[in-house]
């Protein structure tokens, strides 16, 4: 009796879903040969590190913001939680991505400003956002970038708002002095080994909120 050969269960993506992901893998890789310490990675983040990143929005309680834009892995995974898209703001320098963003989110407001001063040209108010998501690499950042742009991500946060960070290190990428100089303090979110590499993620927030 003769077997017919079993075939390969394969899982195929849908067109418009394969060439986004080509597209940000490209995206990335060409931005990573250009400024490989601004990029950090050669591949983009995974959907399961985005999982992690958006865990704390909660779609209904005002405005988001995120730092670091890149390819559009976060910002996309934001507005899956059901954040209206004009609640949320993204702050990529990079012009490549920035236009990138703009094509794939147009109701979105991607902001080419550097984190440290973002608050010039924000649309909502000091002290309005419940949440800033940070792809920045700030392993790659000295101690006093750390401590410009957390000064300004809080100046934006209102009471109990989260600063939250991934990092290829199992250790939160800020050091102790300068999370007491600002009255901060950081916890373990989560990590996946679903990414490339692994990565760890972390919530920053006020002392006593």
């Amino acid at each position: 009796m003769q077997h017919k050969p079993k075939r390969s269960r394969a899982i195929a993506l849908p067109n418009s879903e394969f060439r986004a992901r080509a597209t940000e893998y490209l995206d990335f890789l060409a931005a990573w040969v250009k400024k490989p310490r601004q990029t950090a990675s050669v591949v983009p983040s995974s959907r399961f590190l985005a999982r992690l990143m958006v865990a704390h929005i909660d779609p209904t309680d005002g405005r988001v913001m995120e730092l670091g834009g890149g390819t559009g892995v976060f910002t996309r995974a934001i507005l899956k939680t059901g954040l209206p898209p004009e609640k949320l703001e993204v702050v990529e320098i990079n012009p490549a991505f920035a236009r990138g963003l703009r094509r794939h989110f147009p109701a979105v407001s991607v902001l080419e400003t550097p984190a440290q001063i973002v608050s010039t040209v924000a649309a909502g108010e000091a002290g309005q956002y419940q949440t800033i998501v940070s792809g920045l690499p700030l392993l790659a950042m000295d101690r006093h970038m750390h401590a410009d742009i957390l000064s300004e991500a809080f100046r934006m946060l209102r009471p109990g708002g989260g600063f939250i960070q991934f990092t290829y290190s199992p250790r939160p990428p800020v050091s102790r002095d300068v999370l007491d100089a600002l009255n901060l303090d950081v916890e373990r979110v989560g990590q996946t080994v679903r990414n490339f590499p692994p990565a760890t993620v972390f919530r920053f927030f006020r002392r006593g909120e």
